[in-house]
């Protein structure tokens, strides 16, 4: 996660550990680590993230 600051999960009062998660777009899908919540499975995608490698499957999948 950024620079050793720890994310928590409103729900749940954990903390977030880096898990794999699967995201789904136009019928493709791809797997990436993210923080999550380790008991109720809720996913933090930080910025870098929705503006980068999501971004640009986005990208790549709309073009063609």
């Amino acid at each position: 996660m950024e620079s050793g600051r720890s994310r928590i999960c409103d729900r749940c009062k954990v903390e977030l550990r880096l898990m794999d998660a699967q995201f789904s777009y136009l019928k493709r899908s791809f797997r990436h680590k993210v923080p999550r919540c380790p008991e109720c499975g809720q996913v933090y995608i930080p910025e870098d993230l929705a503006r980068g490698r999501m971004r640009e499957v986005e990208t790549t999948l709309e073009d063609k």
